[in-house]
């Protein structure tokens, strides 16, 4: 019985159903770049997999400052956004994740009400009020080979979560982990002595 679980585990690994899901580091993940990180699985399938960090900043950078370097005209109703660390790859490359009701050529669907879109169009919509009514930006997102993910799942590396959109889009950056870890039922503490499961 036990073996048909892990099977029925590997065939939706590999049939991408962790496109939309939290990815949340165990204690046990020494590298630094992500202790402590939740990440927004964009996609994932056999080529590998791609997700956003979602509760770090990307240093100093505002939104109004990043607008100014791309030449787009700021106004008075331009919200100020933070910018997070998206991952430690192509940390140049813009992303924004926001609510669904915004979709443009080049926006993709990661679950019903969270999609991602990479072009200089929604920061400007952003800027003028006609974005989506919720956005998280960031700069960079982490990559991961074929089979890599899957490795460090097995490994005990990460847990998975559903995704949830106050954790993908609010700026209450700290309490994150601690949140997506409640998803699933998890306390920060019994992690402490427990190697978990993913």
């Amino acid at each position: 019985m036990a073996s048909s679980v892990e099977e029925d585990e590997k065939n939706k690994i590999s049939s991408g159903w962790l496109t939309g899901q939290l990815l949340i580091a165990m204690p046990s993940l020494i590298d630094p770049r992500f202790e402590k990180t939740v990440l927004l699985i964009c996609s994932h399938g056999p080529e590998g997999a791609m997700g956003i960090v979602l509760n770090r900043l990307f240093g100093d950078l505002s939104f109004q400052g990043l607008l100014v370097q791309l030449g787009v005209e700021i106004n008075e109703t331009s919200p100020e956004l933070s910018i997070h660390y998206g991952g430690p790859v192509d940390p140049v490359r813009g992303f924004v994740m926001h609510t669904t009701d915004y979709v443009r050529v080049g926006t993709t669907e990661i679950t019903p009400s969270i999609a991602l879109t990479a072009t200089v169009e929604i920061l400007q919509d952003l800027a003028n009020g006609s974005g989506p009514s919720r956005a998280a930006l960031a700069l960079g997102y982490a990559g991961w080979a074929p089979g890599q993910l899957e490795s460090e799942l097995q490994g005990n590396g990460w847990l998975t979560a559903p995704a949830d959109d106050d954790i993908v889009f609010d700026e209450n950056l700290e309490t994150k982990w601690t949140r997506a870890l409640a998803k699933i039922g998890v306390s920060p503490t019994m992690l402490a002595s427990d190697s978990g499961h993913a």
